[in-house]
């Protein structure tokens, strides 16, 4: 079985990382990305959170890391060969994850129209995940893992078998939780990517140093 930590890029799936390596179970990460101020305690990434390319071109050694869990983020889900997953999938709320996109990447975007884009590569690789036969998925909320995180602890325990509860925890500093969303009121739809909105994600995750 392989075990996927994903959501979206500045999601908080380096955190769930670390709550896992501190809890005792075993992980797959080099040290291709330093910390940085975006990420002090770390990326937890194979190849830089390059592996994406490698995944979609079919190339990814994926028995390699049989019951170790590796960061695949929302991009890549959908080119998962089949096989036996178990993906603790984080959500965080859109308005955040922008803001901090804007902080780590070079140039600006259009936020409105980013945040469109954003909800349908979420809302996207969630119903894939949900119709999938290969996936077991746990949704975590970001803000809960920052404001209850003993509840979603025991949760992520329990999803793959046993945790150090108490040295999980100690890995959570609810002071890096700095970017608080920005509030938009466009609607928003969901509907597949366009190539327009495929080529801006796919842009964005350069800039974010994801392929």
């Amino acid at each position: 079985m392989n075990i996927i930590v994903s959501g979206l890029e500045r999601s908080g799936t380096s955190l769930v990382m670390q709550i896992l390596k501190e809890g005792g179970f075993p992980i797959a990460f080099d040290s291709s990305r330093k910390a940085d101020i975006h990420n002090p305690k770390g990326y937890f990434e194979l190849e830089g959170g390059k592996i994406i390319k490698a995944i979609e071109k079919g190339n990814f050694e994926f028995n390699k890391y049989t019951d170790k869990a590796i960061k695949v983020t929302a991009y890549g889900i959908e080119y998962l060969p089949r096989g036996d997953y178990k993906v603790i999938y984080i959500e965080r709320d859109l308005d955040e994850i922008i803001l901090s996109m804007d902080r780590m990447a070079k140039d600006p975007v259009n936020r409105e129209e980013l945040k469109e884009v954003l909800y349908k590569l979420n809302e996207n690789t969630k119903d894939l995940m949900n119709k999938s036969e290969d996936i077991d998925v746990l949704y975590i909320k970001h803000r809960n893992l920052l404001t209850d995180p003993e509840t979603e602890v025991r949760r992520i325990s329990r999803f793959l078998g046993g945790l150090n509860i108490e040295k999980a925890l100690e890995i959570i500093d609810p002071k890096l939780y700095r970017n608080r969303a920005f509030k938009t009121n466009r609607r928003i739809t969901t509907e597949p990517l366009t190539e327009v909105e495929e080529e801006l994600i796919r842009k964005r995750l350069k800039d974010l140093g994801y392929l």
